[in-house]
């Protein structure tokens, strides 16, 4: 069996810095004649080539890495890897390479690396390298010249060496010398070879260099150079694109002529490496690392001279805001702190605190209230990228100055709904800007990022501020466009639109939680998104579903009753349908919306859909989601079966359709509670005994009780046998006290007309209590058992209920009608009416009732 502790993958680093799969095989380390000594081999395992023949160099850097992974560099910008299949086989390696260097195994790297600057690296260089000797300057020796320099590239210590020389001896304007010969004599040949030369010398990567090329009276000659590459066959012509075509425009003139020095500078240099030099896929990362280091601190330097000039920043602003500006000079004073703002990007973070903090005080952001509002288009997008740069460093800044405009400002003129407008009325027919724009309020509505806010009520205080002052904005062409149930517009820009605010929207949802809410129950903003269900751009349909499926996810019972009364699956369903199974997106999202509904068992919404759409379902068997819906529904039914014949022993029991429809059951324990025998007899008292005034004022009306129930028993009995009879106009009707203003008026029931007596107009029992109970029902029953039993069961129900409830619960008895009443903190949150004989059955009720679990 093949041994795999020394089996490795050999990997090479690329010119793109990816590192290539040279071949499996097995690793092995001997001495190698031809190296003289010992070497690092590797054979491929399907043929036994071989992959690699690596001298372990005493003074070459390997580095371990992750237990099966050794690093290291052959020659010059050439990294091989070996990838060990087993930790054992690596460390085997490992001890090889640290015993031929002398080297501990424990290190994960063989040699010190200091990191130090390229003018120190080779300070302890040998006196006995040899120094560079350059030819002399003349257009005989120019091959000559353009030799030497390709030759010493290949080695560090060449390369250090020649770039002293070319210092010291100045022969960069010797060499810009000899281009002015060449081309007044139109020699091709030498402008060809000094092309090879200053592309070669820029990529000695030194500073010092640079210095001399990029400096006023040169960098001209230098871009000159470059114009002659050998493969073209007509020079370029950037000189005269950066001298006529490329112009410097002031939008307020700079006095300081060091500032202004450095921003031609970094302009020219910037094209330079943009334009003039080859494309970088050419060179490895770090080859032109000097030439970026030059420019980032040559835009760190005047971001730092312009913040120095307290007058300069201090007149923009104060033209910026100016009505008598022109259009065309506010758009150069934009552009400009456009880019000043782009170059601030390099600054440190306490730097760039500095510097969005004196833009702050300086009332940036309400001149960006007048730029944003600009006609010219380059204003409008300067001014958004300014917006963004300072909500992506502080959205705090901008989220505290628009609540100090709450109580001061128009709502027009507010920072927040400018924002929304200029989106709206984007006139990029693409929609950049608004997709921008979205993306800023995006970060300002972020909860996330209002965290670590100093201000603990940001978040509270701001979305407040949004949803009073702001949403409207943003959802009015949504409510527009669907105003006649139909989409009223298809074109494509305003589809994108739509996008963009269903896509924040959703956004909302997931994030903020009673402030959207209370917006979409009150604006009946779903049914309106879900008109665009029927919109002919299947984007923006999945826009509208996403929307209602992150609703969903919330398993909110405000948002799942909201979408039942409003009957809002049904534009789902008839998209569905519309699709006739094609395999597409909004199939599967459709598909997958059902499917969560059934696996995080969300009963409302799974009764409501089988009941209302179970038939135009069930054709449906590519997918099992609607069986399995269906099967979970006729399993909820069995459970309200099976605790309706619980109840058998009482006949005839009127229940309104909404308690038919409720799905949830008693626990176990609860179960053993309501069917346990009492602990007390029969004319026992169950009045608790601190109401001991009660107790004996309720003891000749006990005795009265009996007298009624024998009066009415005769009366009673053809009922009880033929069933209840309905009569709506045989009592007068209830008042409800009920937290749900919807519901469906319960059916009245026919009872006699009986004079109450005085003491049962009063609460039997009153209960106090601070806990509420969310509860919303109204029934009315009528029984037809003897009420002196009854009477007892009421007696022991309201003592159970005592014990497991501390909820404020009022009975009230009359001739034969106890009406009970339970409060919360609030406000009365149910009223149940019924027969005295019936009110046994709510043993069961009152369980329910006391978790909070019995509802529509």
């Amino acid at each position: 069996m093949t041994d795999t502790r020394r089996r490795v993958k050999l990997y090479a680093l690329n010119a793109d810095r990816q590192w290539d799969d040279r071949g499996t095989g097995h690793v092995s380390s001997s001495y190698v004649d031809r190296l003289k000594g010992i070497s690092l081999l590797v054979r491929a395992e399907s043929d036994g080539s071989l992959l690699l023949e690596s001298k372990i160099q005493p003074d070459t850097a390997y580095q371990k890495q992750q237990d099966t992974l050794i690093v290291w560099s052959e020659g010059d910008n050439f990294d091989l890897a070996l990838s060990f299949q087993e930790k054992a086989g690596c460390d085997e390696i490992w001890e090889k390479i640290c015993q031929v260097q002398g080297k501990d195994p424990s290190v994960e790297i063989t040699q010190d690396i200091v990191e130090e600057s390229e003018d120190e690296r080779f300070d302890d260089m040998s006196d006995s390298a040899p120094p560079v000797e350059l030819p002399s300057c003349e257009l005989s020796r120019l091959e000559d010249i353009n030799e030497l320099i390709s030759n010493c590239l290949n080695s560090p210590v060449r390369k250090e060496k020649l770039a002293t020389a070319i210092e010291s001896d100045g022969y960069i304007k010797k060499l810009l010398n000899l281009f002015h010969m060449c081309e007044d004599l139109e020699n091709s040949e030498g402008l060809h070879y000094l092309y090879d030369i200053f592309k070669n010398i820029f990529l000695l990567n030194k500073n010092a260099l640079f210095e001399v090329m990029f400096s006023e009276d040169t960098i001209f000659d230098v871009i000159g150079c470059l114009e002659y590459e050998p493969s073209q066959t007509s020079p370029k012509r950037h000189r005269e694109y950066l001298r006529q075509q490329a112009k410097f425009r002031e939008a307020i003139p700079i006095k300081n002529p060091e500032l202004l020095s450095k921003i031609h500078q970094t302009f020219r240099v910037q094209y330079i490496q943009d334009v003039v030099l080859p494309t970088p896929s050419v060179f490895e990362d770090n080859m032109l690392s000097t030439l970026s280091s030059f420019i980032f601190f040559n835009k760190i330097e005047i971001v730092t001279l312009v913040q120095e000039d307290e007058k300069f920043l201090v007149e923009l602003f104060q033209m910026l805001t100016d009505e008598t500006t022109s259009e065309l000079k506010r758009r150069d004073l934009v552009l400009f702190l456009k880019e000043f703002c782009n170059y601030s990007q390099n600054l440190q973070p306490q730097a760039k605190e500095t510097f969005y903090k004196t833009l702050t005080n300086l009332d940036i952001l309400p001149a960006l209230e007048i730029t944003l509002a600009s006609d010219d288009p380059k204003t409008k997008t300067a001014s958004i990228d300014i917006l963004t740069y300072i909500v992506e460093f502080s959205p705090s800044v901008v989220r505290a100055y628009t609540l100090q405009q709450a109580n001061n400002t128009d709502e027009d003129h507010m920072l927040l709904n400018i924002i929304m407008e200029q989106m709206i009325c984007d006139t990029d027919p693409e929609l950049g800007g608004a997709v921008q724009l979205m993306g800023v309020l995006r970060i300002l509505l972020d909860p996330e990022n209002m965290l670590a806010s100093v201000n603990k009520s940001e978040k509270s205080d701001f979305l407040n501020f949004f949803y009073k002052h702001s949403v409207h904005i943003l959802i009015a062409p949504l409510l527009e466009n669907t105003v006649h149930g139909e989409p009223s517009k298809e074109d494509y820009k305003t589809v994108q639109l739509l996008g963009l605010i269903l896509e924040l929207l959703s956004f909302c949802v997931e994030h903020h939680t009673y402030h959207i809410k209370n917006c979409v129950l009150n604006k009946d903003l779903l049914r309106r998104i879900l008109v665009l269900m029927k919109s002919t751009h299947k984007f923006l349909v999945l826009c509208a579903l996403r929307f209602m499926r992150k609703l969903i996810a919330l398993k909110d019972e405000f948002y799942n009753r909201y979408i039942i009364k409003g009957n809002l699956f049904a534009p789902v369903v008839d998209a569905f349908v519309r699709n006739n199974g094609r395999y597409n997106l909004l199939d599967s999202a459709i598909i997958e919306m059902f499917e969560f509904i059934k696996l995080e068992d969300i009963k409302t919404l799974c009764s409501h859909v089988v009941e209302n759409y179970g038939k135009r379902l069930d054709t449906i068997e590519y997918v099992q989601t609607f069986k399995a819906l269906k099967l979970r529904y006729d399993h909820y039914q069995d459970i309200l079966k099976d605790r309706e014949r619980n109840l058998d022993s009482v006949p005839s029991i009127l229940r309104t359709s909404r308690y038919r429809r409720d799905q949830r059951q008693l626990d176990e324990e609860e179960e053993m509670w309501f069917n346990e025998d009492d602990d007390f007899e029969d004319n026992e008292a169950v009045v608790p005994a601190t109401n001991d005034l009660l107790s004996k004022k309720l003891d000749p009306d006990l005795d009265s009780i009996g007298k009624i129930m024998d009066n009415t028993k005769t009366q009673k009995q053809s009922t009880e046998s033929n069933g209840p009879k309905v009569n709506s106009a045989a009592i007068p009707k209830q008042p409800v006290l009920n937290n749900n203003a919807t519901s469906v008026a319960p059916a009245t029931v026919a009872v006699q007309d009986t004079k109450p007596s005085a003491l049962f107009k009063k609460g039997l029992v009153d209960y106090e209590a601070a806990s509420p109970l969310i509860v919303g029902e109204q029934c009315h029953y009528q029984c037809t058992h003897h009420l002196a039993t009854t009477y007892r069961k009421v007696q022991r129900s309201r003592t159970k209920y005592k014990k497991a409830t501390d909820t404020h619960v009022t009975v009230h008895v009359t001739s034969d009608m106890v009406t009970v009443h339970k409060k919360g903190e609030i406000e009365t949150v149910l009223c149940w009416t019924v027969t005295v004989t019936q009110y046994c059955v709510y043993e069961r009720c009152w369980g329910v009732a006391r978790r909070g679990a019995y509802s529509a």
